[in-house]
């Protein structure tokens, strides 16, 4: 329902399931079950979540930039008494089910009752065991570390940067078991973890809890599910170009024997815990004379940029669409770098204080690349926030979850060496023939995530529906991973196992389907802008600085929030009604292209 930082987001999951009677329950009661009470109730529903929402919001700010028990204890209670509020009201919302209502007020009742993650049971003793479940679940993730028989225990970084930087396939697989030891205690957790959320929501109206969360997209829950698999059918001919070509690659590096031609690849060789990106693993696959001609870290400090002035370079980006400034407040209240007197939470998130115009972004920037186009996507989320905060309470977030993100990447997207000349970091444009291999590190990326962003979701969907029952976890969830990614796991894996569980978002109860969507909508923003734009080159080297055309488009679509169902928001920009992603094949064009010729004569598939 309303956007914080992605840490908020993931708290919110967690403290949703604490349901205890708010005072003001009686209150609630008093509205009649007519469309003049429908309109009561909402007033005084937002009147009293706008108030909890600025102590939420100051709270987890403080908790978040100075790290103590303290400021930890007055976050929880903030997060506590707003959701106790926020269920409350998504109950109490189901009462005006039938009634005839005027579409605002109808919109405004199934945002209230979509936004819960994980309502809780109404019984009391069945809410406490959910409490307890959902921070056994979180916390065993926090703490997890793999602790071998021999040597000092290793947490989730440690891991993850062997699995980056190793090439030898025995260190990458102790990596990858050895955080798979921290999920089994999970197992029978999560089981119960599912029945109560599904309890919750089947009093919310919902068949089950992934009813409950496929339902937050103005369309059917089955029409969603029928939505995702029409999207994932425009790209999958590109990712299986994709995956034939790595894994020929890794096959070289390999040998037969541990990469074969013609299987799914094994999930640990991809650079990542999950296998969900292959970045890190592009020395491997990099075409030759790959070099992209010019290194952004270098021109920034060369430039002699500070943090602030890294801010400066994307608010001109988006007045120069014709947003206006940020306000003073953005400037003074934001933390920028880390300091140096107290523990912060470093990871970059965008804040909306007040859901009125107290924006600000937390980061410890550094003078590199990856900050500058960090910097970028997280304005994009700042504009947005600031953009739809003239609507109702109800309506301040995007027009669905993944529209936010996907913002926030259009505006990254439009970091290009054309742009970077107008700012005159860079000299002139490199030439086409270095394209391939920023396309490709690119994909590794983002088209190698497009299947990992619907397996997730679509594995708890099995879950909480029945279809995978307890004793298939584990099978259901590489059933998954092999169908849609051509990932395996490299050794054999037992329903003692839970491979779930050592992906956070599934112990944090986070829905992850915002990410495949945010994957698709970026690149559809981007191709429609660049139309408004008159831009006519490839389109993986279109920037929008500077178009005020553009950026009165993408105003008017952040502004609507999620006052209207997202198809109309969608086609402010695009003319389209339906999420398209075609665009991504437009976008990566010249390496589709290029991965045919590479791949030619090989099998592909798996």
């Amino acid at each position: 329902m309303f956007r914080f930082s992605r840490q908020t987001l993931a708290l919110v999951a967690l403290f949703s399931v604490i349901a205890c009677t708010p005072a003001g329950q009686s209150h609630l009661d008093e509205y009649d079950s007519t469309p003049a009470g429908a309109e009561a109730f909402l007033a005084a529903a937002e009147g009293r979540l706008l108030d909890l929402l600025l102590e939420l919001s100051r709270a987890q700010w403080v908790q978040q930039t100075h790290i103590t028990g303290d400021t930890e204890a007055l976050a929880a209670l903030a997060y506590e008494r707003f959701i106790e509020a926020q269920m409350q009201y998504a109950k109490q919302a189901t009462r005006f089910d039938d009634l005839e209502l005027s579409d605002e007020a109808a919109r405004k009742l199934t945002l209230l009752k979509t936004a819960i993650t994980l309502p809780a049971p109404s019984d009391a003793e069945l809410r406490q065991e959910l409490t307890s479940i959902a921070a056994a679940l979180e916390s065993s993730y926090g703490k997890g570390q793999y602790c071998p028989e021999e040597g000092e225990c290793r947490d989730l970084g440690s891991l993850s940067r062997t699995m980056a930087e190793s090439r030898d396939p025995a260190e990458l697989l102790e990596a990858w078991e050895g955080w798979r030891t921290i999920s089994p205690p999970m197992r029978d957790g999560y089981q119960r973890f599912a029945e109560l959320g599904n309890l919750g929501a089947e009093e919310l109206g919902f068949s089950d809890l992934g009813a409950l969360w496929r339902s937050g997209y103005d369309m059917p829950a089955d029409d969603f599910r029928a939505e995702l698999d029409r999207l994932w059918e425009q790209v999958e001919p590109l990712y299986d170009r994709l995956h034939c070509y790595v894994r020929s690659r890794l096959n070289r590096k390999y040998g037969d024997e541990i990469v074969s031609l013609d299987q799914p690849i094994p999930a640990h060789l991809l650079g990542n815990m999950w296998a969900q990106s292959w970045g890190n693993v592009y020395d491997l696959v990099a075409p030759e004379g790959a070099d992209r001609g010019f290194d952004l870290t270098v021109l920034l400090k060369t430039k002699g940029l500070d943090e602030l002035e890294m801010v400066r370079y994307g608010e001109r980006f988006f007045t120069s669409l014709g947003f206006e400034p940020l306000p003073d407040t953005f400037w003074e209240r934001s933390q920028f770098t880390k300091p140096a007197d107290r523990d912060v939470v470093c990871h970059a998130s965008a804040w909306d204080i007040d859901a009125v115009d107290d924006i600000r972004i937390k980061m410890c920037i550094e003078i590199n690349a990856e900050d500058f186009s960090t910097i970028h996507h997280e304005l994009g989320h700042s504009f947005y926030q600031r953009a739809y905060s003239v609507q109702p309470l109800l309506f301040r977030e995007s027009a669905n979850d993944g529209f936010h993100e996907g913002i926030g990447d259009t505006i990254s997207l439009s970091v290009t060496p054309s742009y970077l000349v107008e700012l005159g970091l860079l000299d002139r444009e490199p030439d086409a023939s270095k394209d391939i291999g920023v396309l490709l590190a690119m994909a590794l990326d983002k088209i190698a995530f497009l299947p990992f962003g619907l397996v997730v979701d679509a594995w708890r969907w099995q879950v909480f529906s029945g279809e995978a029952s307890p004793e298939e976890y584990n099978d259901a969830w590489w059933s998954l991973r092999e169908k849609y990614q051509g990932v395996r796991a490299p050794v054999e894996r037992s329903e003692e196992s839970f491979d779930p569980g050592a992906k956070y978002h599934v112990p944090a109860n986070t829905p992850y389907t915002r990410y495949f969507l945010a994957h698709i909508l970026q690149f559809q923003f981007q191709r429609a802008l660049c139309e408004t734009a008159g831009y006519e080159g490839p389109l993986h080297r279109c920037s929008i600085y500077g178009n005020k055309k553009a950026g009165s488009r993408l105003i008017d679509l952040l502004e609507m929030g999620a006052s209207r169902p997202w198809p109309d928001a969608l086609e402010v920009v695009t003319g389209q009604r339906e999420m398209d992603a075609t665009a991504i094949i437009d976008y990566f064009a010249p390496l589709d292209s290029w991965l045919e010729q590479q791949i030619e004569g090989l099998q592909c598939g798996w």
